[in-house]
């Protein structure tokens, strides 16, 4: 009897023994594997060491310190606006750039046309030293005046000859030679020279400035040279 319950006792112990190193194992298992989910969490937190870890990009500012960057609008400059003052427009031209054109037609021989082939006059009641027009209010608007806001591009025109004059309303007209030069509201179609010999005073103009005596109207004779 007693060699019996020494068997049941000693059984008894294996089986707690067994047991414990199951619970044991399990609990070491589930560490190990805590254990390692974190150290994946953290690798796979730290960035890559691969020689080519770039900074963020800065982001946008809303100030423009040169031509073409944005403005705090969205918007893009085409140049800098520094040297115009706050609130005030950029200066206009006083007029578009010109073209002046020498050449010779049939029957009036030698003109001067502008970039859209429109004849160009000169009136003898302006001067030409010092340049000066006489041509204002009415006188204006029959034969405009020639204006420009730069210097006028040519084609068989002596540069020495082309400057401009400041007119009284302050616009800039181009003269030849020093003669103011003028189109006539009546041409109305380009090559056209129907201000020729118009009341004795306006002639079409040579590309050396002088008058064109050619085509006078009946009437009207040549003026002294």
């Amino acid at each position: 009897m007693i060699r019996r319950n020494r068997i049941a006792i000693a059984v008894a112990g294996g089986l707690a023994a067994v047991l414990a190193l199951v619970v044991w194992t399990s609990n070491a298992t589930g560490l190990q594997g805590r254990t390692v989910a974190r150290a994946e969490q953290v690798g796979a937190a730290a960035p890559g060491d691969y020689g080519d870890v770039r900074e963020p990009l800065a982001p946008p500012t809303s100030e423009t310190s040169a031509a073409g960057e944005s403005t705090a609008g969205g918007a893009t400059t085409g140049e800098s606006t520094a040297d115009v003052p706050e609130g005030q427009a950029a200066p206009a031209p006083s007029g578009p750039q010109v073209t002046l054109v020498g050449k010779s037609v049939p029957k009036m021989g030698e003109v001067v046309q502008d970039g859209d082939g429109r004849t160009l006059y000169r009136f003898d009641k302006d001067t030409a030293d010092p340049a000066k027009s006489n041509c204002e209010g009415q006188c204006a608007v029959t034969w405009p005046p020639l204006l420009s806001g730069g210097k006028p591009r040519l084609q068989g025109v002596d540069p020495a000859l082309v400057s401009t004059v400041k007119r009284a309303d302050g616009t800039e007209q181009v003269t030849l030679a020093g003669w103011p030069l003028y189109t006539y509201a009546k041409d109305e179609a380009p090559g056209q020279w129907k201000g020729q010999g118009v009341g004795g005073t306006w002639f079409v103009v040579q590309p050396n400035g002088k008058r064109n005596v050619e085509c006078l109207p009946p009437g009207v004779t040549p003026p002294a040279a």
